[in-house]
């Protein structure tokens, strides 16, 4: 373990333990009383620089946005990824930073702390209940209402989909602000959206074009993920041979990751970029995505095409891929056979 490494260990276990009465005893804290109207700046607390974990809070966005109409939104994050996800969402209005790498940035650290000090919010939800950094964020922020996110334990009696990382903070916030008055229950959870604006589409299916040659349906598959996610190139040989066996009619490309490795050995046309957005934009263009559980799995569900997700090692209810038609799938427990009957009800049904 490098030194930097050890020192962020160090630093995480002290903020856990810093942070563990935060919001412990309540999950909603008053400090003015508010109407729903008077609710016009908003901030969203998730310092996290995954992109993966960026996409999960676009659900949250949409439904602070549609229950404060009008409302400006802050987010408050780690790294880049958040000012790529949310280019297109007019009412973000300031995405403050904390750097990625804390100990090579130090100033610009503190710097973030004592900017979002000096802010001021209506309303201040933390996205993710067991982040440190969250809570500390929402206790620092000066806000008349501050959420810091319900027990799961309460959440289960209610809710089967409860511990999806994209659900739990919609979950959470309409519980608490049901106390303010406000009946948010019922309402159909949003999937992820990156939304790609028209000249994306345009661009992508122009990109598209180059790979998938055929006048039919893409398929889209991405064949790396990390660590232990990753299938083996044994695995994705039998299943790319049951793949063009299967739909050889159709076009089959392969997305590949910013490490620019494919477990096919770039057998199939395969797409290559570091442009997240025009990433999201070529898959958008496709009829599904299939990859394992990854940033890419989730950059696909939020292009709004129909996703099917690889599961192995992560918890498929915590992760998979809603709504278009998306599914997450256990392979574990399915066959590949049973997977390419999944891509049959996407593309047929």
């Amino acid at each position: 373990m490098t030194f930097i490494k050890r020192i962020n260990k160090i630093r995480r276990n002290l903020l856990r333990g810093l942070t563990s009465n935060i919001g412990s005893s309540e999950s909603l804290k008053i400090t003015r009383e508010i109407k729903k109207e008077d609710v016009k700046r908003v901030l969203i607390c998730r310092p996290n620089h995954r992109l993966g974990n960026m996409l999960l809070i676009t659900p949250l966005v949409q439904e602070v946005t549609e229950t404060f109409p009008g409302c400006k939104i802050d987010l408050f994050v780690k790294g880049n990824a958040a000012l790529l996800i949310f280019r297109n969402y007019d009412n973000i209005e300031n995405i403050i930073r904390l750097p990625k790498e804390h100990f090579k940035h130090l100033f610009q650290y503190f710097r973030v702390w004592f900017r979002l000090r000096r802010e001021h919010y209506d309303l201040v939800i933390n996205a993710a209940k067991n982040s440190s950094s969250g809570r500390l964020s929402t206790k620092v922020a000066k806000s008349k209402v501050k959420l810091y996110g319900v027990d799961k334990e309460l959440l289960s009696k209610k809710y089967s989909d409860f511990n999806h990382l994209a659900k739990y903070p919609v979950y959470s916030f309409r519980e608490d602000i049901s106390k303010l008055g406000i009946d948010r229950f019922g309402m159909e959870i949003k999937p992820l959206n990156i939304k790609l604006n028209e000249a994306e589409m345009a661009k992508g299916k122009e990109i598209l074009s180059q790979y998938a040659k055929k006048d039919a349906k893409t398929i889209s598959i991405f064949t790396f993920a990390t660590g232990a996610k990753c299938y083996s190139k044994e695995w994705w040989a039998e299943f790319h041979s049951m793949l063009k066996a299967r739909y050889g009619d159709l076009n089959l490309v392969e997305i590949l990751p910013v490490e620019n490795v494919s477990q096919i050995d770039f057998i199939e046309p395969s797409y290559y970029s570091r442009d997240v957005r025009e990433i999201c934009s070529v898959m958008a263009n496709t009829d599904v995505f299939v990859g394992a559980d990854s940033g890419m799995m989730h950059l696909a569900s939020a292009s709004s095409i129909p996703t099917l997700g690889l599961f192995s090692v992560t918890n498929v209810n915590s992760y998979d891929p809603y709504g278009n038609k998306s599914k997450g799938l256990d392979t574990n427990a399915l066959s590949k056979e049973e997977i390419l009957s999944e891509i049959d009800r996407v593309l047929f049904s």
